[in-house]
């Protein structure tokens, strides 16, 4: 909906504008230190672990069946009256398949678009998965052990070209940010600075030069590989806390709005379809860059209410199974 306004400017500003979609690395990064730090000295065994994986689940899958309910109807649609009316049984049990237990990261372009950036979960939930294994074999305590994933961050990329994984599997490729995040969690026990503008103010400029400047950072490496430092510094930064940026992100206000950002990002395209059905800009007489200011501002209301009665309560409930 910001397409046309985005056209109109500088062509590195049009792809910082665009390159949101870079920031879902930063979220990657940011699970495996939150995890780090959450879990830390938590010993592994069965209890710990069944309260671990409901916590994990509790997180995720009810914002995300949320999603589903929202945008359950041009689901019917397509398989039953649109464009997928002639698609075999076998296919769309697949589609649906694929949609219930959260599988779209594996499976590449699924051609319905329904929720889009649920691909993202499927990384999600790999690394929950991955993240107990790696506590117990090689550790999360120590210098050594992060020296050890930290090295598994930078050589993975390389590895996977090599054996010739497929670019569809997004999970297993993402495992570098995770094990990156994990290791910046030592990293930050260790630093002394005492503001962290320190590191996120000159992590936010590169991250800005590599969205703008794509093809001349593309020339040394890709560039989920130049990003996944700069998230690390990025993260380290604001955990260190300091500095203007940082205390506007640290008031009750921006707390929350962090919490239901999750709620946000699963919500938009859903609500997205609803927008597009009724043709809401057009019927209001609104131009594309209003009336996506006026969606982005729903949507934040939208999800802050999601967060409030549907996520957070499936949340405790689930949580207290146990």
């Amino acid at each position: 909906m910001f397409a046309p306004f985005a056209k109109t400017l500088p062509h590195p500003l049009e792809l910082i504008f665009r390159g949101g979609w870079t920031s879902v690395q930063t979220f990657f990064v940011l699970s495996g230190l939150v995890l780090a730090r959450t879990y830390n000295t938590t010993p592994w065994n069965s209890r710990n672990l069944r309260k671990y994986f409901l916590a994990r689940f509790a997180r995720v899958y009810p914002g995300y069946l949320l999603s589903l309910i929202v945008v359950s109807p041009f689901i019917y649609t397509t398989l039953v009256t649109g464009s997928g009316k002639d698609w075999a049984p076998g296919h769309k049990a697949f589609l649906l398949f694929n949609y219930l237990f959260v599988l779209q990261g594996w499976t590449g372009d699924l051609h319905v678009g329904w929720n889009t950036p649920a691909w993202s979960l499927s990384c999600e939930f790999i690394f929950y998965l991955c993240f107990p294994l790696l506590a117990l074999t090689v550790g999360i305590r120590t210098l050594r052990s992060n020296l050890v994933l930290l090295a598994a961050a930078l050589l993975l990329p390389t590895l996977l070209a090599t054996l010739g994984v497929p670019d569809t599997w997004k999970p297993i490729h993402h495992l570098a940010d995770f094990f990156t995040g994990i290791a910046a969690a030592a990293i930050l026990d260790r630093l002394t600075l005492k503001s962290g503008s320190w590191l996120y103010i000159p992590a936010i400029l590169s991250f800005l030069a590599i969205i703008a400047y794509p093809t001349v950072v593309e020339r040394l490496c890709v560039l989920n590989t130049a990003l996944r430092p700069v998230n690390a510094l990025l993260l380290l930064g604001f955990a260190l806390g300091g500095g203007w940026l940082a205390r506007i992100l640290s008031t009750p206000v921006a707390g929350f709005l962090g919490q239901a950002s999750y709620a946000m990002y699963i919500l938009h395209i859903p609500l997205l379809w609803w927008c597009k059905r009724y043709d809401l800009p057009g019927y209001f007489g609104l131009d594309n860059t209003p009336a996506a200011i006026i969606f982005m501002l729903c949507v934040v209301g939208i999800a802050s209410l999601a967060f409030h009665f549907v996520e957070e309560p499936a949340n405790k409930t689930l949580r207290g199974l146990l």
